[in-house]
């Protein structure tokens, strides 16, 4: 394999990613991976209105506020499910957590996306990352970091909008 059977970093290819800090959204990422020493996910605080658009998780604070032990990942779920299954003790109601589109994963991932596809295991007509990310987090654990930054959208017209918006003039 290309990544050596080692971790690796994977930022989705039509997101563009903005620290709101002086770290880069990945070096967050990497040093809350050093740390933890399990796979990794960045995560985003999303109202309950635009969570059908992410893949949303739960779980229990290692950190609150900050760190999270995964205990479920959903893909795009309705606001029903995320009321009875995804609701985070410490955030607001109507709040949830979902992907920021940068993970520190095991290899193990590639198997994992490597079966969908000879299995032609579709969810919504596609291979979907949230279900191979979630084997991932039953078999190995799963944290997600709170990431201090803004992830950006580009492969849909309005959130390629919002991009173009919120960049200019910096």
């Amino acid at each position: 394999q290309a990544v050596n059977d080692e971790p690796f970093l994977l930022m989705l290819g039509d997101h563009l990613y903005r620290s709101d800090n002086n770290k880069p959204c990945a070096r967050q990422l990497v040093e809350a991976y050093n740390c933890s020493g399990v796979s990794i996910v960045g995560l985003r605080r999303t109202p309950e209105a635009e969570i059908g658009k992410f893949g949303t998780v739960t779980g229990q604070w290692i950190e609150e506020g900050r760190l999270l032990n995964v205990s479920k990942l959903a893909e795009k779920p309705t606001p029903d499910y995320a009321r009875a299954h995804l609701a985070v003790a410490g955030l607001p109601e109507g709040e949830y957590l979902t992907l920021f589109g940068q993970y520190i994963v095991n290899p193990k991932l590639f198997d994992y996306l490597g079966e969908h596809i000879s299995g032609n295991m579709r969810e919504r007509g596609e291979f979907q990352l949230t279900s191979a990310l979630e084997r991932l987090r039953q078999e190995d654990g799963f944290v997600g970091l709170i990431i201090d930054g803004c992830c950006f959208d580009i492969g849909v017209p309005e959130g390629y909008l919002n991009t173009l918006t919120s960049f200019r003039g910096k």
